[in-house]
């Protein structure tokens, strides 16, 4: 009896079980053919959101004198490390104004003229050939001529596009001295995320033409 029992229970809820699976099955299918219906909605009227970009923050722009022993002195950012060029062709008083914040590096080169103006018009080449290198990538280039108000001169190149370097600039007294500048970041960011870095090192940028000293 007992067992009957159990056997005729089990019987019972069998019809029970396949009902309710019949049911979840019917309710799955029911509710997937409303998502989808909101999903075709939705794509009907469907709007791209802008691209975001991580905040970047970036602190008050402050200066200090250049006081390592070189030919040349100038006021760098307080947020930045002078380091020695060490590429192997690299040759005395080439420097690295370093920002480990924000992954980038001015580049410094620096050449003695002796009075040699056919060196200086090399340089001078050198300098408007390596901007136009990126031609293919830049968008845009600009030459700018920067006067201080010590009386020197300096060129500004700027540079948009996906390019290695934004900015570039060259100074000289075309006698003694000859100073060559490049901006890199050391990021694969894209360029228009890097807009508000690029433009404060910009300043910076300017700030050591105005500043700069020859020795």
């Amino acid at each position: 009896m007992n067992l009957k029992k159990i056997h005729t229970y089990t019987i019972q809820r069998k019809p029970h079980g396949l009902m309710a699976v019949r049911f979840s099955a019917l309710l799955v299918i029911l509710l997937m053919s409303v998502s989808a219906c909101r999903q075709k909605k939705d794509d009907d009227g469907f709007t791209p959101k802008p691209k975001g970009y991580n905040r970047i923050d970036l602190p008050k722009a402050e200066y200090q004198m250049l006081t390592e022993k070189h030919p040349y002195s100038f006021e760098y950012s307080k947020y930045a490390i002078i380091k020695p060029d060490t590429v192997r062709w690299a040759e005395p008083h080439w420097i690295y104004i370093y920002y480990p914040e924000m992954k980038a590096m001015i580049q410094l080169t620096y050449k003695s003229l002796n009075g040699d103006q056919q060196k200086l018009a090399k340089l001078i080449d050198d300098a408007h050939r390596l901007a136009a290198r990126h031609n293919i990538k830049a968008y845009s280039i600009k030459d700018l001529v920067m006067k201080t108000k010590s009386g020197k001169t300096a060129k500004l190149i700027e540079l948009e596009g996906e390019v290695p370097t934004y900015v570039q600039f060259y100074t000289t007294d075309s006698t003694k001295h000859y100073l060559r500048g490049a901006l890199y970041f050391n990021t694969a960011t894209k360029s228009d995320s890097l807009a508000p870095v690029i433009d404060y090192l910009k300043t910076d940028v300017i700030r050591l033409i105005n500043t700069l000293q020859w020795h």
